[in-house]
């Protein structure tokens, strides 16, 4: 059972991101504050449900939510200050947009960087902790899905609306075959190769 809070009594905010480990696209994060007595036996970490209830999900908290809100950090700007900044920059952002001003803040994962006067508490696997955070889990992941499918639209030969630019061996493939994309993170190591060992020629 998903716990419905940390600290009974204040508004509290769950933040989750998706999209960090993959090779194309933006980061996405999403922050959400849910009514006092919140219920709902689907909800549950983002990554243990099928895309179905993700979408049924996504209705019921942005219908029942106090307060929800998307941040965005693109690719390009993921290559200029690394995807861990990014992750929560996009975090930040959601925040930036609640209409509602949360007193303390649930991130999943062990870093954040605080944002200006409300408490935060990390939680490693806080999706699968805490209402909040899986709630957030469930918009980042479906909204990151909805933009990757649009993209796949434009370059259907790396297979986005499957892997939705995660590294598996047929995007890997088509980048060798076709190259990059404006879309594609610069700084990640896009062909999976492992770097090339130096060796030194002593003589005899």
């Amino acid at each position: 059972m998903l716990k419905p809070y940390l600290n009974r009594d204040i508004i509290e905010a769950g933040c989750d991101e998706a999209g960090r480990g993959c090779l194309a696209g933006d980061v996405y994060a999403a922050a959400v504050i849910l009514p006092e007595g919140f219920e709902n036996e689907l909800l549950n970490d983002s990554k243990k449900l099928t895309e179905a209830k993700r979408y049924i999900l996504r209705e019921i908290i942005e219908r029942e939510a106090v307060s929800w809100a998307v941040g965005i950090v693109t690719a390009e700007e993921i290559d200029k200050i690394n995807i861990l900044r990014a992750s929560i920059l996009a975090m930040h952002r959601a925040i930036d947009k609640l209409k509602t001003r949360p007193q303390h803040l649930l991130i999943d994962g062990n870093k954040f960087t605080p944002y200006p006067n409300i408490p935060h508490t990390t939680v490693v696997k806080g999706d699968a902790t805490y209402m909040s955070i899986a709630a957030a889990s469930i918009l980042a992941k479906t909204y990151r899905d909805d933009y990757m499918l649009e993209l796949a639209k434009e370059y259907p030969q790396y297979d986005w609306e499957g892997n939705k630019g995660y590294p598996t061996a047929k995007h890997r493939a088509a980048i060798r075959e076709y190259g990059i994309t404006p879309y594609h993170r610069k700084s990640y190591n896009l062909l999976g190769e492992e770097p090339k060992q130096l060796t030194f020629d002593f003589g005899e």
